[in-house]
């Protein structure tokens, strides 16, 4: 029955993805290699704007945006619940009315949005009746990552207009003690019209404080002050405009809270004079400088258009998510929604951390930080448990406790995160060579990592280890001894502890090595990689065996990879997670067949895909984008796979690379400290 169950789902799987491409492509029917546009807003799934701080999601709605995501700000998702991110109060959001007639998708025409990519932009353009062309631009601003704006440009038709437009701030309905107002601060002659609204988290954990303001090309309008309801005030203007009039304006705002300021009220408010008494010009021009210089960085696939599209998409969103002066993570939904509750998990350093250490060093580096600024706690955690060394939590929040609901067995048994965790450490010291960090902080870590190991592992009668009782990567499993991908990765990281060591002439701890040589890995009669010790062919929630011969190259044998590949593909459960197929692709790019490596590329994030935009779900069936984790998977099997790009104890090199037959030519730029391009013809 189970059988006949799962063969359905891979048909019903099929179906989606027929029916994704043809729904996508009506709605997607334009756009180049840095702009995916849209013109049809049915099954409208978003796509979302940020700077690494905050995270806007604009809607299909012309000037209005469905929520602001924060960063690694939490309180309790329920009183006697784990810890959630917390969306921040809403300053994102216009109402235009002309002739009583208020700005929706239903009564304008000629709508269109546009992601530009390369300026990290969300243009909505439309006609609103017969009265003015409309033009809203939304920034999460890179260089003010507390900040946004709503650019707008108006330009009457075929008369003299009226407009309205009123700039609201709305408050999460679960927010408590909301205080709203309206004040206007003077400075000699710098008058400075002020929105603002405070709150408490739901759980009075956080104070959180957002100001807003219009900024004005021209002369300054008269400003009224609107409440409309205990959640939600305006500030609004009206402009006659004669017709083929352009007028211009724009709506900014800034959301801070206790979580990285004593004083976010006043904060925020010095962030919005400095918008509105500064030059938006040069904020905009920074804006758009310090997304070039992330583009420095960049896939380039010649040949097939959506293809380059998605994996730009990918990028931009890796780099949307992060910032190389936060040393904050990226969870699995980076700041696209509260999925997870915003924690972050192995996705990080297995999945998104990869490309980003490729193309970008210092955000790289700041993803490692936050595990380093938490490794206190992730030592306290081991003595909790009865181990040394270093026990990193499966979920993590600020605190760098255990954040993992209760019930889920994951928070209690999946370890291998502190091997993947020890790994991303090594990574960053090949491709940069420092050698200062790596005594400072590499080394540190690694040795915590390789400690934890060798105290959670059992010696066996015959000399071998395990280690037992463990949630793999394969979390349809529980209770597993000698999980192939947690005894995989704890290898690894002994030997790359031991590898630090050498290098700064330091003597290792012995057991290192005994235990990395010895750990037990279990097989078929036929030579295959059991999954588990007791593994017996069930079908697996994702890629765990396959790991082993990429990233982790503990597998090398070419016959190996490809019994185990031939194998596990068909164990995939269909509504498993994205990222799976990535680790394939890779594995059959490097292993010169390009065609079945593109099939498994396509395979990884076609299904999950969500029209108009293509926003990336967590699988095939599940609505829930932005997955961040796919991502970075989708990135890997370009970079490490078609690209041929391998990340060893001597830095980047590149290996057999291969080409599929639907691209031309694959450039793959700004890799590592040097800035190198490579590229496959």
């Amino acid at each position: 029955m189970y059988k006949l169950n799962i063969k359905f789902r891979r048909i019903f799987l099929f179906l989606i993805c027929v029916n994704y491409i043809s729904g996508l492509t009506a709605q997607n029917q334009f756009g180049d290699e840095w702009n995916i546009v849209t013109n049809d807003y049915s099954n409208y799934t978003g796509i979302s704007v940020a700077n690494g701080r905050i995270g806007l999601l604009p809607s299909e709605h012309p000037g209005k945006t469905k929520a602001i995501v924060l960063n690694h700000v939490f309180d309790k998702e329920s009183k006697f619940g784990v810890s959630k991110v917390l969306l921040g109060i809403n300053f994102s959001n216009l109402e235009i009315i002309i002739s009583g007639d208020t700005l929706k998708t239903e009564n304008c025409s000629k709508w269109k949005q546009t992601l530009d990519m390369k300026k990290a932009a969300f243009i909505t353009t439309c006609r609103f009746k017969d009265y003015a062309d409309f033009s809203f631009t939304t920034y999460a601003l890179r260089g003010m990552p507390y900040s946004g704006m709503i650019d707008v440009d108006v330009v009457s038709l075929k008369k003299n207009i009226r407009i309205r437009v009123g700039g609201q701030i709305i408050c999460p309905k679960e927010y408590k003690d909301v205080v709203s107002g309206y004040r206007v601060m003077q400075d000699l002659d710098a008058r400075m019209p002020i929105l603002q609204t405070v709150a408490d988290s739901p759980f009075g954990k956080h104070h959180l404080a957002t100001t807003a303001s219009f900024i004005f090309e021209e002369e300054t309008p008269d400003l009224k002050h609107h409440i409309k309801d205990s959640l939600h005030h305006e500030l609004s203007f009206t402009q006659d405009l004669r017709k083929g009039e352009t007028y211009q304006f724009a709506w900014a705002g800034a959301v801070c809270t206790t979580q990285d300021f004593y004083d976010p009220k006043s904060e925020s408010e010095r962030m919005v004079v400095f918008q509105l008494l500064g030059n938006k010009k040069a904020v905009l021009e920074r804006h758009l400088e310090l997304w070039n210089d992330l583009w420095e960085g960049d896939i380039i696939i010649e040949g097939d258009l959506e293809s380059q599209q998605d994996v730009r998409l990918a990028l931009y969103h890796l780099y949307s998510f992060a910032r190389d002066d936060s040393n904050l993570s990226i969870a699995p939904m980076g700041l696209s929604a509260q999925g997870y509750n915003g924690h972050v998990f192995w996705d990080t350093e297995l999945w998104m951390y990869p490309p980003l250490l490729i193309f970008n060093q210092d955000i790289a580096k700041s993803l490692l930080n936050y595990r380093f600024d938490r490794l206190d706690m992730a030592r306290k955690k081991a003595v909790n448990f009865g181990y040394k060394g270093a026990m990193f939590p499966w979920e993590s929040d600020e605190t760098g406790e255990e954040a993992t609901p209760t019930w889920a067995l994951t928070g209690t048994f999946e370890h291998h995160i502190t091997a993947d965790i020890g790994i991303a450490f090594w990574n960053y010291f090949r491709m940069t060579g420092d050698k200062k960090w790596l005594s400072t902080i590499g080394y540190p870590m690694l040795k915590e990592v390789a400690d934890f190991w060798v105290s959670r592992s059992v010696r066996n009668e015959n000399g071998t280890y395990s280690i037992n009782n463990v949630v793999g990567a394969n979390e349809f499993y529980h209770h597993a001894n000698d999980n192939a991908f947690t005894n995989g990765s704890a290898k690894t990281a002994l030997q790359y502890a031991n590898r630090a060591a050498r290098i700064l002439g330091i003597d290792s701890n012995e057991k290192w090595s005994e235990l990395a040589e010895s750990l037990n890995f279990h097989y078929f009669p036929n030579g295959v990689l059991k999954e588990n010790k007791t593994y017996d062919g069930e079908i697996i929630k994702q890629a765990d065996v396959n790991l082993l011969a990429y990233p982790l190259s503990v597998v090398k044998n070419l016959d190996d990879i490809k019994s185990d590949l031939n194998y596990y593909e068909s164990k995939l459960a269909p509504e498993g997670p994205a990222m799976s197929h990535s680790v394939l692709s890779v594995l059959y790019a490097r292993l010169g067949n390009p065609e079945k490596a593109f099939e498994l590329f396509k395979r990884a994030y076609i299904p999950n895909k969500r029209a108009p935009f293509g926003a990336l779900s967590e699988s095939a069936y599940s609505n829930n984008p932005y997955f961040a984790t796919g991502a970075g998977g989708m990135l890997q099997a370009v970079i490490f796979g078609f690209g041929g790009l391998h990340l060893t104890d001597k830095g980047i090199v590149q290996k057999n690379p291969c080409l599929p037959k639907q691209w031309k030519k694959l450039t793959i730029k700004g890799v590592g400290p040097e800035l190198k391009t490579f590229e496959v013809k």
